[in-house]
C-alpha cells in the first residue's frame, strides 16, 4: 500500500471540546493520524489525553468538534460504533471480562459471525504472543491475571483484529526489554500495511523511538506538534528539549536532570558511575528479612516459593519481571495481607509471621499497592477521607466515636498541598481524580506515617514525566532517611535509577539478583526469560 501527503488522514479530531463538572478536560483539541504513521501524544496527567481516546473510542462523546475517518465525518456514539469503522483501543486500564477466558475476550471480537472459529483464534493468539514476547495461557481466566498480562491479552487482541486505525495507552508499562523490542517490530510491520498508530506513552526516549510525529497537550488544549521532518532532522536533546518545554512551560527546567529523558537503558549506564544508587552498607540494620517463603497465588496466578531476600536500613531492592510471576503475592505476603504457608518473615530481627496488617503497621511497614482503583482507594470517597482511611477511629481525627471535620480537613489540606495532589477541592470524589493524583493521594497517606519499610508495587506504573521524577525522589529520600525499600517494578529504567541491587522474580521465585552497574539490564533481561546463567548474576 502506497501512502502518500495527499490522502486524507485516517482519523482527523478538529476542535474538540470536552467538560466535566468542574474540570475543562479536552478544549479545542486538533489532532490527526495518517495511514502507516505512528503518531505519538504527550502530555502529563490531566492533560486531557485519557478524554481524547475516550472519544475517539466511543466511551464519550464530545460537546463540540468532529471526527473524520478518511476525510468524511462520522458520530462515534459508542465503542461498537468506534470498532465497526476500524478504531481498536488498547487502554491503560483493562477492559476485558474478568470471567472470562482469554480466548473467550479474543473471541468477542468475532460475535458477529454465525460460527466461532475457536481454533483460528487459539493460533492467531500464539502468533501474536510470540512477536510480543510474552506468553498467556489461552484458558486462563482474564480476571486472574496481573494488571500487566491483562494489558499484554488486550494488545495481542487488537492486533489480531487487524484494525485499521489502533490505539496504544502505555502498550511497553509492563513487557521486557526483549518484548518492547520485538513491540517495535511488530508496529513496522503494522505501518508497511498502512495501519494508523496512535502511541500514548510517557517515556520520551520510547516516543523518539517509534514516533513519526509527535504531539503534545497541556491542560485539554495541543500546545504543539513536532512534524516528521523535525525528528529525523533534530538530535535527541533538542527533540526531548522541545517536548519537555511543550509539556511544563516555564516549569520545565526543574525537569533538566530527570532520567526519563536519557533515550535509553543503555545512555543512562553510559554516563556512569554516578547514576548507580549506592549499595546498602555492609553494617547497616536488617530492616526486612525473608527466608525460604513460600504464599499461595490467586486463581492462576503464581504465588511465591522459597524466597529468600534482605533488605537493610538506606537500602532499596529492586525486584524486576515480567508481570503476573508472583510480584502480587511478594507484596502482599510482606504486608501481612496474604499468610506464609512456610518460612520466616521478619521486621527489624522478630518473626512477624503471626501479625496482621494493622500489627505491622505498627511496626513501621508501610504497602504502596499496584491496584490503585480497586484496593488502593474507596471511590466514592472523598480525597480528605481516603487520605485518612489508615486512621480511623484514632485520634485526633474521631473523637467520641465522630468525625472531626475540622482536624481532617487541615491535615488533607496540608497532605494534598505537601504532595501536590491536582484536586478541585479535598472534598472531591476520589474516584474522579487522575491515575498520576491518586498515586499521589497513596503515597501521601502512606508515607505520612513515619515509614521505617515501604513495599512499593510499581510506584510509577502509566504515570507522566513530572509525576514519574516526583515519586522516584520520594523514594530516594526515604531511603537517605535512612529506612528500607522493597520496589517491585516492571520498568527496568526505574530499577536502574533507584536500587543498588535487583532480584529477579520468575514463576514465583528469586532466579537471580544482579548488582547495579554496568550491562545491568541485559543481565536483568536473560534472567527475565529463563537465562539463570546470565553473567554477574548470583543464584
Amino acid at each position: 500500500m502506497t501512502v502518500t501527503e495527499s490522502d486524507a488522514p485516517a482519523v482527523e479530531l478538529v476542535g474538540i471540546s470536552k467538560s466535566f463538572p468542574g474540570v475543562l478536560a479536552n478544549d479545542d483539541v486538533h489532532f490527526s493520524v495518517r495511514r502507516g504513521e505512528v503518531h505519538c501524544l504527550l502530555g502529563e496527567n490531566g492533560a486531557g489525553k485519557s478524554t481524547l481516546i475516550s472519544i475517539l473510542s466511543g466511551m464519550q462523546r464530545p460537546d463540540s468538534g468532529s471526527i473524520l475517518v478518511d476525510g468524511a465525518p462520522v458520530r462515534i456514539r459508542s465503542p461498537r460504533d468506534a470498532l465497526s469503522i476500524g478504531i481498536g483501543t488498547v487502554y491503560q486500564h483493562s477492559t476485558l471480562i474478568p470471567a472470562l477466558t482469554v480466548l473467550e475476550n479474543l473471541m468477542l471480537g468475532e460475535s458477529r459471525r454465525l460460527l466461532l472459529d475457536k481454533g483460528r483464534a487459539r493460533r492467531r493468539m500464539g502468533e501474536i504472543a510470540s512477536m510480543l514476547g510474552v506468553e498467556v495461557d489461552p484458558d486462563s481466566r482474564t480476571g486472574d491475571l496481573a494488571l500487566g498480562r491483562q494489558q499484554q491479552v488486550e494488545i495481542a487482541s487488537a492486533l489480531w483484529k487487524g484494525s485499521r486505525v489502533l490505539v496504544l495507552d502505555e502498550p511497553t508499562s509492563m513487557l521486557t526489554p526483549q518484548g518492547v523490542e520485538e513491540l517495535e517490530k511488530v508496529l513496522v510491520h503494522l505501518k508497511e500495511q498502512g495501519t494508523a498508530i496512535i502511541f500514548i506513552t510517557h517515556k520520551l526516549h520510547e516516543a523518539l523511538a517509534v514516533s513519526d510525529r509527535i504531539t503534545v497537550l497541556r491542560r485539554g488544549r495541543t500546545v504543539g506538534t513536532i512534524s516528521e521532518e523535525e525528528i529525523r532532522s533534530s538530535d535527541d536533546s533538542q527533540i526531548r528539549a522541545r517536548i519537555v518545554t511543550l509539556m511544563f512551560g516555564d516549569e520545565a527546567a526543574d525537569l533538566s536532570d530527570a532520567a526519563e529523558l536519557q533515550t535509553s537503558i543503555e545512555e543512562v549506564e553510559a554516563l556512569g558511575a554516578r547514576h548507580v544508587p549506592p549499595a546498602a552498607a555492609d553494617d547497616a540494620e536488617p530492616v526486612l528479612e525473608l527466608r525460604s517463603v513460600t504464599a499461595p497465588g490467586d486463581g492462576l496466578e503464581p504465588g511465591v516459593v522459597d524466597v529468600s531476600l534482605t533488605v537493610r536500613a538506606g537500602q532499596v531492592l529492586g525486584v524486576a519481571g515480567i508481570d503476573g510471576n508472583g510480584q502480587r503475592a511478594l507484596a502482599e505476603v510482606i504486608a501481612g495481607q496474604r499468610r506464609a504457608r512456610s518460612g520466616t518473615i521478619e521486621l527489624f530481627g522478630a518473626s512477624v509471621n503471626r501479625l496482621g496488617v494493622s500489627a505491622r503497621q505498627k511496626l513501621g511497614l508501610r504497602y504502596v499497592t499496584d491496584d490503585r482503583l480497586g484496593e488502593g482507594i474507596v471511590r466514592n470517597l472523598s480525597v480528605s477521607l481516603n487520605l485518612l482511611l489508615k486512621r480511623i477511629g484514632e485520634p485526633p481525627f474521631w473523637r467520641g466515636g465522630r468525625i472531626d471535620g475540622r482536624r481532617v480537613g487541615s491535615t488533607a489540606t496540608a497532605l494534598v498541598g505537601e504532595y501536590d495532589i491536582r484536586t478541585p477541592t479535598i472534598a472531591t470524589r476520589a474516584g474522579t481524580l487522575s491515575g498520576g493524583n491518586i498515586q499521589k493521594l497513596l503515597l501521601a497517606r502512606e508515607l505520612s506515617l513515619d515509614p521505617k519499610l515501604v513495599v512499593f508495587n510499581k510506584p510509577t506504573y502509566g504515570l507522566d514525566l513530572r509525576t514519574t521524577e516526583n515519586v522516584r525522589e520520594i523514594v530516594r529520600r526515604l531511603a537517605s532517611a535512612g529506612a528500607g525499600a522493597v520496589l517491585i517494578s516492571t520498568d527496568l529504567d526505574e530499577l536502574l535509577e533507584l536500587a543498588g541491587e535487583i532480584a529477579v522474580l520468575s514463576m514465583g521465585r528469586i532466579v537471580g539478583t544482579v548488582e547495579n552497574g554496568p550491562d545491568a539490564a541485559e543481565r536483568i533481561g536473560a534472567l527475565m526469560i529463563g537465562d539463570t546463567g546470565a553473567p554477574g548474576a548470583v543464584a
